[in-house]
């Protein structure tokens, strides 16, 4: 039987952009349903550390000391480093506590602690194991969207859509939005997942080695795990995978020799890696009548300094006062919408130049990276500017706040 829902926002897509949004909604009294094509949140993901920006919203929705208590890993600096010499140092303990570190929080605790607390509102649907597969259009504006799925075939019908399905948004291709994919990067970086050696102690730091092979990052996860990230030219693991998978790990011994063992041990099949596409991209405009984008549907990033989860939940936050304003006055045009990019867009594109430099830092050669920069760098490290910069990785935007929005309309 055909499943029919109305709902007030139809949120595409329940990763820590979608959740953070629909609890916010729910908390100002609209009806909110989520569409997720995963049935469960135990598939790998990589991206995991939270910056304190992250940290502070979430732990004014009350969710943070849940994520955490389900298991989580503490980070006290991101160095970049190269042999025996610390090139850059970015020592999160210069800001105030208690949001004085990066925090490994593995994907699944995280939202099912989103999950949890928006369960406790009546008004609140979850469609797991669901792909939107059709949009529904009254008028010209978009008004839902049709899912499909093994639990069953459902129209969502909706004041108003956010597509909040990640990089390769499918609501963004059925809205007929370019994805403004930029090749800033050119790289791909191999993921694996290593399990501690008994013993070992952990390291309360994430590292990034530089390497003649390419750059390496490390860094613990809960709860004995060590993640791995090997950046490569772009498409060149082609070229190192056709030379067997001995090549691969023995290439990665020689970058992270300190890890070889387990290296060695763990990594048996070329199913115990894994390779993300690594681009930066901006979509042509994040709004439709009746649909706005937001996190990596609106605008994709670099996993260099950490910000995926940041920007996700800071664009949920922004976003929610918007949208609550935009349904009690009965107008979510393209235009009304719009707001939201004409708000956010700045905060993007500062973090896109960020990581441009933060990059060119990681990846350049020469004497001045290599002996002159470390000097700069500590001697930053005694000024103002130094803690400046460090709030500014850490926060984004320092002005973003959970808002009262007050009760939405319904028409």
């Amino acid at each position: 039987m055909l499943r029919e829902i109305d709902t007030d926002v139809c949120v595409v897509g329940g990763g820590p952009a979608g959740l953070v949004l629909a609890l916010l909604m729910l908390r100002s009294g609209a009806r909110v349903t989520v569409v997720e094509c995963a049935r469960a949140h135990q598939r790998a993901f990589r991206g995991e550390i939270l910056q304190p920006g992250a940290m502070a919203l979430l732990d004014a929705l009350d969710v943070l000391a849940g994520a955490r208590a389900r298991g989580a890993h503490r980070h006290d600096r991101f160095l970049v480093i190269e042999g025996e010499r610390v090139l850059l140092e970015a020592d999160y303990r210069l800001l105030p506590a208690p949001y004085d570190h990066l925090l490994s929080v593995p994907r699944p605790h995280l939202l099912d602690e989103l999950l949890a607390h928006c369960r406790r509102w009546p008004c609140f649907r979850y469609l797991p194991g669901r792909r939107a597969d059709g949009l529904l259009r009254r008028e010209g504006a978009i008004a839902g969207v049709i899912a499909d799925g093994p639990p069953g075939r459902c129209v969502v019908r909706a004041r108003v859509v956010v597509g909040a399905d990640g990089r390769f948004s499918r609501i963004r291709r059925l809205a007929g939005i370019g994805a403004g994919r930029a090749e800033a990067f050119a790289q791909d970086v191999l993921w694996c997942t290593l399990i501690a050696r008994p013993g070992e102690p952990r390291v309360g730091d994430v590292r990034v080695f530089r390497t003649g092979g390419g750059p390496v990052l490390v860094h613990g996860s809960w709860p004995d795990r060590i993640q791995i990230g090997w950046t490569l030219p772009h498409r060149r693991y082609r070229h190192i995978a056709g030379l067997g998978l001995d090549q691969v790990t023995e290439r990665l011994v020689r970058a992270v020799p300190q890890y070889a063992a387990p290296i060695r041990e763990q990594i048996r099949t070329p199913a115990d890696l894994g390779v993300l596409d690594v681009f930066s991209a901006r979509a042509e405009r994040w709004a439709a009548d009746g649909l706005v984008l937001i996190g990596d549907a609106a605008h994709t990033h670099s996993p260099i300094g950490a910000q995926g989860i940041n920007l996700a939940v800071q664009d949920a936050v922004v976003l929610h006062p918007l949208l609550v304003r935009a349904l009690a006055e009965g107008d979510t045009s393209a235009e009304r919408l719009a707001e939201f990019e004409r708000r956010r867009g700045p905060d993007i594109a500062a973090v896109m130049r960020m990581q441009t430099l933060q990059s060119r830092a990681i990846l350049s050669r020469g004497a001045f990276t290599t002996r002159v920069r470390p000097r700069l760098a500590r001697a930053l490290r005694r000024t103002p500017l130094y803690r400046k910069v460090l709030q500014r990785m850490a926060y984004g935007n320092p002005s973003i706040r959970v808002a009262d929005a007050g009760v939405c309309g319904r028409t």
